[in-house]
């Protein structure tokens, strides 16, 4: 492992890799249809990030930690002329994802199953027209605040890989992190809150189709707060 990667694992943004024993097909699957999804970041990156997609496509979104994998099967069903990326190192989601994928038959998502980092990094310039950040891990104790995704680096990273008008949409559950995003994205200065009254920040995106996250969350009676800013 190199110094770079090394300095990556000491500060992952992700817990443990896997849960419970895959089921028969979850093992296939990713045997064989992650292989062939999955983004191989050994090659460099095409000019235009439609050449990763096997049907054409007009726009690129991305989704990092989708977890369940409800949010990215609904976009990519709703949008089938958007390429969708999704991020997820979690073994378990990518493994029920590759099952709902095939499933549905969609042919427009490919997959990262490692740092997501890694993949901004690869992406070129101004490739990407969303980024999608839900319910990511909090960290809630404060000596693991540095461990939580959005970061100044990674609205750096956010920024460069965003084309100018693209969005970044942020969902949590969790105050504590709400706040923590607004704070680093007016540090940041690349991006502008899209709300127009008070009431913008707690209504679900538009064909929100929820999540397990999210219903956990009220069920423990926590509310949700989304977030959209738009790169400058």
């Amino acid at each position: 492992m190199d110094t770079e990667r090394r300095s990556r694992a000491t500060e992952a943004f992700f817990g443990r890799r896997k849960g419970k024993p895959l089921r028969e097909r979850q093992a296939d699957m990713m045997a064989t249809r992650l292989p062939e999804l999955k983004i191989d970041l050994s090659q460099p990156a095409p000019k235009a990030l439609v050449e990763l997609f096997a049907k054409p496509v007009d726009k690129i979104r991305l989704e990092i930690g989708f977890g369940g994998g409800e949010h990215l099967i609904h976009r990519a069903q709703e949008h089938p002329a958007t390429g969708f990326i999704g991020v997820e190192p979690f073994i378990n989601s990518m493994a029920k994802l590759l099952a709902k994928i095939e499933d549905v038959k969609a042919d427009n998502i490919r997959l990262y199953d490692d740092d997501a980092t890694e993949l901004l990094d690869w992406l070129p310039d101004a490739s990407l027209d969303q980024i999608d950040l839900l319910y990511p891990d909090p960290w809630p104790k404060r000596k693991h605040w540095k461990r939580r995704f959005v970061s100044q680096a990674n609205l750096a990273r956010f920024h460069r890989v965003l084309k100018p008008g693209g969005l970044f949409c942020f969902a949590s559950d969790i105050d504590t992190y709400v706040n923590w995003t607004l704070q680093h994205t007016h540090r940041h200065g690349g991006f502008a809150w899209t709300a127009e009254e008070p009431s913008d920040w707690l209504q679900p995106f538009p064909t929100w189709p929820s999540t397990r996250y999210e219903a956990k969350a009220r069920r423990e009676g926590r509310s949700s707060a989304y977030l959209t800013f738009q790169r400058v």
